[in-house]
């Protein structure tokens, strides 16, 4: 989780974004709107989770890597964690 106030408010604004993409998907299936309108929107969606995670990423970095102390040995555990994850993400 992000340390810093301003960082979990920005985290926090593009979940909620996210939430009224995912929620107006909903509606345009309960409206049958057209595929290619549903599409685009997931398009958006798909998007905007990337930049959710780019930031999340981003600030987690900060946060572990290069603000405060730690050992060679936690830097090493914790991109080893992160690469994993980030294979993960990429398949």
């Amino acid at each position: 989780m992000p340390k810093k106030a301003e960082d979990k408010h920005k985290i926090f604004l593009r979940v909620r974004k996210i939430q009224g993409q995912v929620q107006a998907i909903e509606r345009s299936l309960d409206q049958e709107k057209p595929c290619t309108e549903i599409l685009q929107q997931i398009c958006a969606v798909r998007g905007a989770i990337n930049g959710l995670m780019n930031e999340v990423l981003e600030i987690h970095l900060k946060d572990s890597l290069v603000v405060g102390e730690t050992t060679e040995q936690q830097r090493h555990d914790e991109l080893t964690e992160i690469s994993k994850i980030l294979k993960s993400y990429l398949k």
